[in-house]
């Protein structure tokens, strides 16, 4: 049987995943909120 407390003990997390992890946040991404207010913005200028 797995003894999940020793096993969380034991884990390391992979110099990979750290490093993916840091890459990701570091990036300035446009997420869907962005195209949103980005389209408002424009509809506003041709609407006046």
């Amino acid at each position: 049987m797995i003894d999940f407390d020793e096993e969380l003990k034991q884990f390391e997390p992979s110099l990979e995943v750290d490093e993916a992890v840091e890459n990701i946040y570091s990036q300035d991404l446009t997420d869907m909120t962005d195209i949103f207010k980005d389209m408002l913005q424009e509809s506003r200028r041709v609407i006046r």
